[in-house]
């Protein structure tokens, strides 16, 4: 782009930022659907108010062929607001690009894996930060969010803030995770933050990028071929306890999901639940009477 398109996409992209403040949407969202216009920009070197729709169309066939459906995803929603809010224009974007409705099932760690995991990993502010995630049920965002005032050891409860959908949630703090951020935060003794970063970045979480790395390369290591990843560690939450007997309700409340539905998926992850529909299935076969005829 030439200096005066640079000067003109500036504005737009300020104006996206403006539109996405005004509209109330999260960080992350935000920090996605910026990203998703700056893409496009740099994919065709002039700003996106320009673009036609079948450039949309074929800027799409080459995201699709070089990254996730959950990426095109966020592309296609930040660009869709982008166009709205920031250009008044109005596209039908399912004539563009439709990302299929998929429903996978994520990959779980048994206890055994999990136990392998942490104790393979050897940068202790990784060990306890995956330790935490998993005894806690959270999200990579809400973990290395925690700050000293919300751990709260004489109720044994920790304070989860402004997480998915700008909720608040308490979750019981097992003793051993209480040992565990206790004798991390006396490695590096912040004021305020109980996983920050190093050096010059001391004053901020830690880097996501740098945990997610971590985490693959011990599970490499450990020879294990799942699809693991730091939020991983919270499905892993939802079907250990699930397995232990936990009712869904109280799981609910515990992962800060708004609707049963959403917790209720996790049933399909317990080999227990499997074996109680099992016996049910067998017990309900077993209770009709019947008398075999001779043909």
């Amino acid at each position: 782009m030439n200096a005066q398109q640079q000067a003109h996409f500036q504005h737009l992209y300020n104006a996206h930022l403006n539109h996405l403040t005004l509209q109330g949407k999260r960080p992350a969202t935000i920090d996605a659907y910026a990203r998703a216009v700056r893409r496009i920009t740099e994919y065709f070197d002039c700003p996106p108010d320009e673009l036609s729709l079948a450039q949309l169309k074929t800027y799409f066939v080459e995201l699709i062929g070089t990254h996730s459906w959950s990426t095109v995803k966020l592309d296609r929603n930040g660009l869709q607001f982008f166009y709205k809010f920031t250009l008044h224009k109005e596209w039908q974007w399912l004539d563009i690009v439709k990302p299929p409705q998929v429903k996978r099932l994520p990959d779980i760690l048994s206890v055994a894996e999990l136990s392998l995991v942490l104790s393979k990993t050897r940068e202790r502010r990784y060990q306890s930060l995956f330790f935490t995630l998993y005894t806690l049920g959270l999200r990579l965002g809400e973990g290395l969010g925690l700050t000293v005032a919300d751990i709260d050891s004489a109720q044994q409860q920790v304070h989860i803030r402004d997480a998915k959908g700008g909720k608040d949630r308490l979750v019981p703090l097992p003793e051993r995770t209480l040992q565990v951020l206790r004798r991390h935060w006396q490695q590096h003794r912040h004021p305020t933050l109980l996983f920050p970063g190093k050096g010059k970045y001391n004053n901020q979480p830690m880097y996501r990028g740098g945990v997610q790395k971590a985490l693959k390369q011990v599970c490499a290591e450990c020879h294990i071929a799942k699809r693991i990843s730091p939020h991983s560690l919270r499905h892993c939450y939802a079907t250990h306890l699930l397995q232990q007997g936990l009712d869904l309700r109280s799981l609910q409340i515990l992962l800060g999901h708004g609707s049963l539905n959403t917790t209720a998926r996790y049933t399909r992850l317990t080999d227990a639940k499997q074996a109680d529909t099992q016996q049910a299935i067998n017990q309900l076969a077993n209770t009709l009477e019947l008398e075999w005829q001779p043909q």
